[in-house]
């Protein structure tokens, strides 16, 4: 075990524990968590900054407020619904107009109107938030994904996650549904993982349940060498977030939009660690070089071309 243990350290893998003392709670100031936490304000501050975020249709704050979704979603043809301080995927529903009375969701199944009023009293009394807490429900313009990912991705909507650390865009992955995740981008919930070199937006090796794989379980198509495009301008949106929280280490989340391009989609101050496993490389030898040149860095333009000479995946 202890073998494992100095294995692990030697290749820089970052556990919880340690992301959690030395980057999470050591780079992190906790009055700048609700910026993230909450994704009703994380899309209020990217607006604000001029930063592109999928439209926002509505929000609801109170349960008096579901009488007022059937007036919000008439007016399109399909939606995202999701609780405002959710995390993990949970409580998202992908939903197009179904035939009268019901929704059709992302896998093809109904939901009517009924069911829908239900899932969201308990997005709003908090069954989906952190710390089972009061929420708001965001309802927003639903991605439809670039072609790049058809073949892929099953049924939902990729993207693309980002570590950030005090600017610098340090380690990267794609996230591909699957129909175990129920299309949902979430790799607790069956999603895979693929690795993308920082350098130039190629994916690499990829993770699914813990598991280093080449193929898409349900497409069965490699998920290895696929170029991710409008790489530069992700990169310039993950340099962008550290001025834009003044979060230190954090995970910024892309959607690759067909007509609209890179979104943001999320912001997320404790970021999950499987991204290391994706890239089959540790990340804390990274995040040690980007704290010895911190102070070199003097605009958001070198943090990305440091990012870009220093983490060119290993042979």
């Amino acid at each position: 075990m202890f073998g494992l243990a100095k294995r692990l350290n030697d290749a820089g893998v970052v556990g919880i524990n340690r992301r959690n003392a030395d980057y999470t709670l050591g780079y992190n100031k906790r009055k700048n968590y609700p910026l993230v936490d909450d994704k009703v304000k994380t899309k209020e501050l990217a607006m604000k900054a001029g930063l592109a975020v999928p439209e926002l249709y509505g929000v609801l704050e109170s349960q008096r407020d579901i009488v007022k979704v059937g007036e919000i979603l008439a007016n399109h043809e399909e939606y995202v619904i999701k609780p405002a301080q959710g995390s993990g995927g949970d409580g998202i529903l992908v939903l197009s107009r179904g035939p009268r009375g019901y929704y059709r969701r992302a896998g093809g199944t109904l939901i009517s109107e009924d069911e829908l009023g239900y899932h969201l009293s308990n997005a709003l009394g908090g069954s989906f938030s952190l710390g089972g807490q009061p929420d708001r429900v965001i309802i927003e313009y639903r991605v439809r994904f670039d072609p790049v990912f058809e073949k892929i991705a099953f049924q939902g909507v990729p993207d693309i996650r980002i570590i950030v650390f005090l600017g610098v865009p340090t380690m990267a992955m794609v996230r591909l549904p699957t129909r175990m995740s129920d299309g949902k981008a979430n790799l607790h919930q069956g999603a895979i993982g693929a690795g993308v070199d920082i350098t130039t937006g190629r994916t690499l090796t990829a993770v699914w349940r813990n598991a280093i794989v080449s193929e898409h379980p349900d497409t069965l198509n490699p998920v290895s060498g696929v170029m991710v495009p409008h790489w530069e301008k992700m990169l310039d949106l993950a340099a962008q977030s550290y001025e834009l929280t003044d979060l230190g280490y954090q995970g910024i989340d892309i959607v690759l939009d067909r007509d609209k391009g890179p979104l943001i989609l999320e912001l997320n101050a404790r970021p999950g660690l499987n991204i290391q496993i994706a890239n089959n490389e540790g990340l804390r030898h990274r995040l040690e070089l980007v704290e010895r040149h911190f102070g070199e860095l003097k605009s958001k333009e070198d943090r990305i071309a440091f990012s870009k000479a220093h983490f060119a995946p290993k042979p």
